[in-house]
């Protein structure tokens, strides 16, 4: 009873690692929830407004997903310029300028250089977010805490179908500076939360500790699974809303309300896709969110029924946030006393998955447009890429163990 009492209370979270842990989601919160998605119900208004025409809003959308790349690849060479906790804090009042920025649209470059800038500070907070505060994590606590962290996804995606159209009836130019108003709140509330970190040439210091040959097989597999789950959640993120509108003839009212039960889903996806990772390991459970996210979208692909629609929307809201703690903790489980090549592994599955995201974009909405509006060919490409993630893991996976097997 006494170890088993050591136990528990070696894995407790002291008060340092919650508010570690709560300055982590307010930064996803801002670097993906707002700076991503509160951008896509601000559209309309910005071209009614004739701020911007439709084309042009549709490239400074394509704005954050070049800066989130961007911030992706410098996410690890800034951090060896500034401490982690400096270099975050810094990167969060970025964001929090950009969005006041862009309640003044002087021009469309300034426009499009702000949201740049936005894209560019939440790709690297991605990438610095979790490997700065796991590492003071018991490890037997880390699923549920990155899932916490990356709650903050969850947060914005439901807030861009509740509390963004709720801030549009002040105007435009105010919910802008509404949004700018919330990011500086939640880097403030963060600003001590961050955990210490030692300086740049210490880190540089400490020696790199590379993965065993079939465990950087089994990593360079994970990159491209999640590139090709990046392709795999796109089609969902950008046609849901319209395929319930327009595509089953169900009214905007019900494809906004279908975006907000995506977004209620998404709250809960990160911390149940930690937690479950905690009792059954990383592998199994990204294989699970990989099977669940191709049924969804083929269901999207194959029947227009409410409940059939609603029950997807429900696994897909959960698990495009739900996935990124999984790939994390997967890259943890292969390298496990290595965090300077943690964070270079993150970083390269977050360049993969933002580079893929990008294309998946362009490439989905040209296949649209030429296909006259065929919703189920968008989504059965999607699927296609979910199940071609799946069987990579699953034949990396054999292969690493029938190697192991022989060593």
């Amino acid at each position: 009873m006494n170890r088993i009492s050591a136990t528990a209370a070696m894995d407790r979270l002291d008060g340092a690692a919650w508010m570690a842990t709560l300055a982590g989601m307010a930064g996803s919160l801002v670097a993906i929830g707002l700076a991503r998605f509160a951008y896509t119900p601000l559209v309309p208004s910005l071209i009614e407004a004739h701020w911007f025409s439709a084309a042009d809003a549709v490239t400074l959308g394509a704005a954050n997903f070049a800066g989130y790349l961007a911030g992706a690849l410098l996410g690890r060479p800034l951090a060896s310029l500034l401490p982690n906790r400096a270099l975050l804090r810094t990167l969060m009042l970025t964001a929090s300028l950009a969005f006041i920025a862009c309640a003044y649209p002087l021009s469309l470059g300034w426009f499009f250089g702000w949201r740049f800038v936005s894209g560019l500070a939440g790709g690297a907070i991605m990438v610095l977010v979790a490997t700065s505060i796991l590492p003071h994590i018991p490890a037997s606590r880390r699923g549920f805490v990155s899932g916490v962290i990356f709650l903050g996804i969850g947060l914005g995606i439901a807030a861009s179908g509740t509390a963004v159209p709720a801030l549009m009836r002040l105007g435009l130019h105010e919910t802008w500076l509404g949004l700018g108003g919330l990011s500086l709140l939640l880097t403030a509330l963060s600003w001590f939360g961050w955990p210490p970190s030692a300086p740049p040439q210490a880190i540089t210091a400490l020696p790199v500790e590379h993965a065993p040959r079939h465990e950087g097989r089994v990593l360079r597999s994970l990159y491209a699974e999640y590139a090709l789950n990046a392709l795999g959640l796109v089609p969902v993120m950008l046609l849901l809303v319209d395929y319930v509108a327009r595509g089953l003839n169900r009214g905007a009212d019900i494809g906004a309300l279908c975006w907000v039960l995506y977004g209620v889903a998404s709250v809960a996806g990160p911390v149940a896709a930690g937690s479950m990772a905690d009792r059954i390991g990383y592998a199994a459970a990204y294989r699970i969110a990989l099977l669940l996210q191709a049924f969804a979208v083929a269901a999207l692909a194959s029947s227009g029924h409410p409940l059939v629609v609603g029950i997807a929307t429900v696994v897909l809201g959960a698990l495009t946030p739900g996935v990124v703690p999984l790939v994390l903790g997967r890259i943890h489980e292969l390298l496990p006393r290595s965090p300077s090549e943690q964070r270079a592994a993150w970083s390269r599955a977050t360049t993969a998955f933002a580079l893929f995201q990008a294309l998946g974009g362009y490439g989905y909405s040209s296949l649209f447009a030429h296909s006259g509006g065929n919703y189920a060919a968008v989504f059965l490409c999607g699927v296609i890429a979910l199940m071609l993630a799946l069987g990579t893991d699953i034949v990396a996976n054999a292969r690493r163990l029938h190697r192991r097997a022989e060593g």
